[in-house]
């Protein structure tokens, strides 16, 4: 309730839609496709910083993830691999995704203005080729992130 007394929430997409009725602004609309391309793997191996997004039974959960820039690898237009760097330990990501691969993840770059999103399903893999090729400071991470690009 508002001040007046009137009920202002939005509860249908019939009224959201008619509240925002301009069409998507250019870019926003053709920029989206199903794969990584030069110029998107270009802003993912520049970020130092990556929010991951899951959701399970306990509900959602959206944590950071960061090192020097590329540590986000392009394996492929279609697939990253994430190095699991030791935070808190609390693994609420990733006990979400053994329960639903489905992720989201948000690149930022300190400085530019745009960001880069990515949504897809998500594996976690303790294969020790992988792991290897991650480490820092003689330490190699428990796991990896092996994200199915489906849209970005």
């Amino acid at each position: 309730m508002d001040g007046d007394g009137q009920d202002y929430t939005i509860t249908t997409t019939e009224q959201l839609e008619s509240l925002y009725s301009d069409p998507p602004y250019g870019p926003a609309v053709f920029k989206e496709t199903d794969r990584v391309t030069p110029q998107y793997r270009k802003l993912i191996e520049a970020a130092p910083f990556v929010v991951l997004a899951t959701c399970g039974p306990e509900g959602l959960d959206c944590s950071p993830r960061g090192d020097p820039p590329g540590f986000v690898r392009v394996a492929d237009e279609h697939t990253l691999v994430i190095p699991d760097r030791r935070g808190n330990n609390r693994i609420d990501s990733l006990r979400n995704l053994v329960r639903d691969p489905r992720v989201a993840l948000l690149f930022l770059i300190p400085g530019v203005g745009e960001t880069m999103r990515i949504i897809g399903r998500a594996k976690i893999s303790a294969d020790p080729k992988l792991t290897e090729a991650y480490v820092i400071s003689g330490k190699a991470p428990k796991c990896v992130l092996v994200v199915t690009v489906e849209k970005a």
